[in-house]
């Protein structure tokens, strides 16, 4: 049994070892379909809009060094879709297999049920390569919602992409609250 990392808020602080992860997975993975990694700037940039709009970025550290990161965004920006989150979830190679991306996806998962959406979705690039996110996703109950075959071309080769889906407040039991999340209101990330 592995010793649960700590897990907070990401700070500017972090936005170099959160871009290293990331350079890491832009460059020998098929994760993310991103060819070139974010800077340490725009890492920050990513963490400060996050944090602004109420939304979870999270870091896992073992106190001295960063272990890996999650945070959410809008699946997609128009209004209609304000009651839906995607997440992200990376961890550093030397951190992979140890829990952390649970850890993180656990707490990602409170926090943005607290928030009030009513659906999170991963989009796992990759997703028959990738078997350890999609195999973290169902640990935690997300269900596969379909794959776009062919979607992205990186090293060298045709990827698709794996969408799982999980409920969050009762997901389409519930009406949303509108007074919550009015769409006049909802800006979503690009």
């Amino acid at each position: 049994m592995h010793s649960r990392p700590h897990i907070r808020a990401a700070s500017q602080t972090d936005a170099a070892q959160i871009a290293e992860i990331y350079a890491h997975h832009v460059a020998h993975g098929t994760a993310s379909f991103d060819t070139v990694p974010r800077s340490v700037d725009d890492t920050i940039a990513k963490i400060e809009d996050c944090h602004a709009r109420g939304w979870p970025f999270l870091v896992a550290t073992d106190r001295t060094m960063v272990l890996g990161y999650a945070y959410a965004s809008p699946f997609r920006t128009r209004p209609a879709y304000r009651w839906m989150i995607e997440d992200s979830v990376y961890v550093a190679p030397e951190a992979k297999g140890k829990g952390i991306g649970k850890a993180l996806l656990q707490v990602l998962l409170s926090e943005c049920e607290k928030l009030g959406f009513h659906q999170m979705t991963a989009v796992i690039g990759d997703g028959e390569g990738n078997r350890g996110s999609v195999a973290l996703h169902e640990s935690l109950g997300f269900k596969h919602s379909g794959t776009i075959e062919a979607s992205g071309f990186k090293h060298g080769r045709w990827i698709n992409t794996v969408i799982m889906q999980i409920s969050l407040n009762g997901g389409n039991a519930k009406l949303p609250d509108e007074v919550r999340f009015p769409a006049s209101d909802w800006k979503g990330l690009k």
